[in-house]
Formats: C-alpha cells, structure tokens, sequence
C-alpha cells in the first residue's frame, strides 16, 4: 500500500477552514469571566496556534457518516480543551520541564505553575459540561451520555493520563514490547479514537461505520506518536516550536529508540496508508480525512 497524497494546498485550505470553525467556539466557549486569571491561562494554551487535528478528526468523522456537523462542534471542542489540559501539565517543571509550547513560553512561564495547574484542571472538568450545555436539545441522550463515558475513559486514568503514567514510571528503564504499545496507544491514541468515535456516534453511525472510524484513529494516533518521536529526534526548536531531544534527555522509550529512525519512518507510512485504505475500502474516505493520514506521513519522510 501506498501513501494517497491530496493536494497541498487544497488540504491546507481544509484544515484552516475547519481551524477557523473551531476557533470561533473555543472563543465564545472560553470567553473571559470571573476569577480573570484562570480563564485567561486556560484561554492561553488552548487557543494558541496549533493544528486542532483532533477536533478536526471528530467533524470529519462525522462528515464521513453524512451527519450533521453542529451536533458535534461541542464535543470537538471539549476534544480541544483536553488536549491543552495534557500540554499544559506535561509542560510543568515536575513533569517533562518544557519553556516553550507551540513557538512560545509554556503556560506555567507565563502564569505560574499554581495557576497552571489549576487551569489544567478547569480544562479537564469544563469539557463535559461544555458538551452537556452546548450539543442541541434534539441529540438522543442516551448518544450523548455514551459520549461523555468515552470521553471519561479516553482522558483518564484508563486512557490518556494512564499512558502518562506508565511513560514516566518507564522512564530510564528497559520495557518490554506491550508496555511500549500501551504507553502509545493510550497517551495520544486515545484521544484520536475518540475523535473519530464521538463523531460517528452523533452522527448515528453504523456500526460497521464506526468500528472503521475508530480503527482509523487508532492507527492514526499510533503514527502520530511515533512521527512525534521522531521529530524531536530530526526537528529544529523553530520548526516544533518547542525544544527538541527532551525523549532522549529524559531518557524515555520511544519507537526510534527501541527500533531505529529508519524503521520508525517506515512505521508512520505502513499505519498512515492502512488507514487510509481501511476508508476507501469502505467509502468512508472524506478527502481531509485521507489528507490528515498522509501528511503525518509526509512529515517525517525524507
């Protein structure tokens, strides 16, 4: 199988489109109210300048099983503040130390790490609640509230924060092969499985559908991470906009630590090109969705 490669320019119009739509939610959602401070550090990471593939995914998704999009912009933003409450903490000096975070200073070097913890946290619980206020009324509720399940799993201690763990708990140490796999597969896959769940599952997916779409993500995910790794290894401060070789400082097991670059690269475009085929297998293949497969590949290609 082969990378299917959509036009540039084409996907960067897409994402920038799909971009600028979250954006205005993440706006109107995080909007400034009292205590100031917190809801301006929660504002800080999560609004910065980053790709919002997930939340992206979870439209997508939801376009690919001809759904309505509306129903589930507030969960591809509660998707969103999720993952800036993962930055935020893995930011913090007791965890991977890090001064800068998408091109500038990480949010505890400009509010402090009290506050940034706090707004971690604020992130974590005001997802859901933003679900819960914000999908219109007309949505089943029993699709809504297994959303907000998988959701609680995919962002806890059974999903992203479990991976979390067993990475530091790992750290400087030998793994065996399933414990390297549940640290990948849960602290990125996670949240991208339920990207692409929760979009199918509020667009009433089928369930062959939806086992597609979130096999989809699983490999995506798992490519994501692995391309993650190795731009830290080949990456510039400038490019990542964060600094680069803090896995092998940290001396944490990663795939090309454990498998070399060249395999690793190999890897991202094996898992980037099953997901793209498992779509068009099934008619399942939106252009962005087969884009944002290829251009995690892309990235790390030489």
């Amino acid at each position: 199988m082969k990378i299917v490669q959509q036009q540039d320019s084409n996907l960067v119009e897409a994402l920038q489109e799909n971009k600028k739509l979250i954006n205005t939610y993440l706006e109107k959602y995080l909007e400034i109210r009292y205590p100031q401070i917190i809801w301006e550090s929660m504002r800080y990471t999560t609004l910065s300048d980053g790709k919002r593939i997930r939340p992206v995914l979870a439209l997508e998704s939801a376009r690919a099983c001809g759904g309505n999009i509306e129903n589930v912009i507030p969960t591809a933003c509660a998707i969103e503040m999720i993952h800036a409450q993962s930055l935020i903490h893995d930011d913090l000096p007791c965890m991977d130390n890090d001064d800068y975070r998408r091109g500038r200073l990480t949010n505890h070097k400009v509010y402090g790490e009290a506050f940034a913890v706090l707004a971690g946290d604020a992130l974590l619980s005001y997802a859901p609640q933003i679900i819960i206020q914000h999908t219109p009324a007309y949505v089943d509720r029993d699709l809504l509230f297994q959303v907000l399940e998988e959701l609680a799993i995919a962002a806890g201690a059974l999903g992203l924060i479990g991976g979390q763990v067993i990475d530091i708990d790992s750290e400087n140490k030998e793994i065996d092969i399933p414990t390297f796999n549940y640290i990948h597969t849960h602290k990125t896959g996670e949240l991208f499985k339920f990207a692409m769940r929760s979009g199918a599952l509020l667009s009433q997916a089928t369930d062959e559908q939806l086992e597609i779409l979130t096999e989809y993500g699983r490999l995506v995910g798992y490519a994501f991470q692995i391309a993650d790794d190795i731009l830290d290894i080949t990456g510039t401060k400038e490019s990542l906009g964060k600094t680069p070789g803090k896995d092998k400082l940290a001396k944490k097991n990663t795939h090309p630590s454990l498998f070399g670059l060249s395999q690793s690269k190999e890897e991202v475009e094996q898992l980037c090109s099953k997901a793209q085929q498992i779509l068009i297998d099934n008619k399942l293949d939106t252009p962005l969705l087969i884009g944002i497969a290829g251009s995690i590949a892309l990235k790390v290609m030489d």
